[in-house]
């Protein structure tokens, strides 16, 4: 099938089909180039995107049910942080496992926006 043929059979504009491949929802054509290529595979898992869309769910959700293939959620690993408290009333969370000179950044950029803030609660006064 061609790309206007598969559009046509699932009833999706060409351009949502081309969405889709960039999303990672669907694979490319089968056969690349000019003579791009769609088979039944793609059509199928067209009516499946359909199918979970009409649900209500998220193109987010959608990705991660196909790649399972499960119609359970996958839960995420934990994700360590660290907490810097700037003020009493600023607190900045910064995701954790940098490398040495990313967390050199992040440190030297928190330090500078801590004495911005003081400096502003100093002026407050």
């Amino acid at each position: 099938m061609t790309l206007s043929d598969i559009a046509e059979a699932s009833g999706l504009p060409a351009r949502t089909i081309r969405f889709y491949i960039a999303r990672g929802l669907l694979d490319g054509p089968a056969k690349s180039g000019r003579a791009a290529a769609y088979t039944n595979d793609h059509l199928e898992r067209l009516n499946r995107i359909q199918a979970l869309q009409s649900e209500g769910r998220t193109l987010s959700e959608i990705a991660r049910l196909l790649a399972v293939g499960s119609p359970e959620p996958v839960a995420s690993e934990p994700t360590p942080w660290w907490q810097h408290t700037i003020a009493d009333d600023v607190t900045v969370w910064v995701k954790a496992g940098a490398s040495p000179w990313r967390t050199r950044q992040i440190r030297a950029a928190l330090s500078d926006f801590a004495r911005r803030v003081q400096t502003t609660e100093e002026g407050d006064r």
